[in-house]
């Protein structure tokens, strides 16, 4: 269970992960890496998958996004 102050976590699917992907023009190797051991990824996280990260501003939500390796 995460902690109150951690930002929430997401897996993307396939398909949003590629849409992401082609949004920003990137490829996976590009994005921002975090470890399969990291305690605040969900639940049955695979290397390989991309985290939506969400941390609240005010009343304004930024996300991040990572790779899982």
């Amino acid at each position: 269970m995460p902690h109150i102050l951690q930002p929430k976590h997401f897996k993307l699917g396939e398909k949003d992960s590629a849409e992401l992907l082609k949004r920003l023009n990137i490829s996976k190797a590009q994005l921002p890496k975090i470890l399969a051991t990291d305690p605040g990824l969900p639940e049955g996280s695979a290397v390989g998958e991309v985290i939506k990260i969400e941390r609240k501003l005010g009343n304004k939500s930024v996300f991040y996004y990572r790779v899982v390796v």
